[in-house]
């Protein structure tokens, strides 16, 4: 028995949860760093971290998509359940580094903006 399509709908719903979940997080709570990068300028941070969050999500959901296309055949529940796991995270993986690439990139941001300003 074949259960790729198992796989590709509990992988998909899984993956779409995941990456809205934490996009709405970090979009909340990133909003902070964002405004006093700024300058207080509360519409240009918004501005900017609403793009940020619509890259994040087409990046994302783009990876995720693209998972699908290296997928094995999948016989039993063991490799469903496998498979499902490993996908999920390398996705889990690539979100990680992501986020700390754009907080480095932040920390880099402020401390050229906090030289610059004294």
């Amino acid at each position: 028995m074949n259960f790729n399509i198992l796989a590709y709908i509990i992988y998909g719903l899984l993956t779409c949860y995941i990456i809205l979940w934490v996009g709405r997080q970090f979009h909340r709570n990133g909003r902070t760093f964002i405004v006093s990068l700024f300058g207080q300028d509360s519409s240009l941070a918004d501005t900017t971290n609403n793009l940020l969050l619509m890259g994040y999500y087409l990046f994302n959901i783009g990876y995720a998509i693209i998972q699908f296309s290296y997928w094995d055949q999948i016989q039993s529940i063991d490799e469903l359940v496998s498979s499902i796991a490993l996908k999920t995270g390398r996705l889990l993986f690539v979100l990680v580094g992501l986020h700390y690439m754009n907080m480095l990139g932040i920390y880099l941001f402020a401390k050229k903006k906090k030289l610059i300003n004294h």
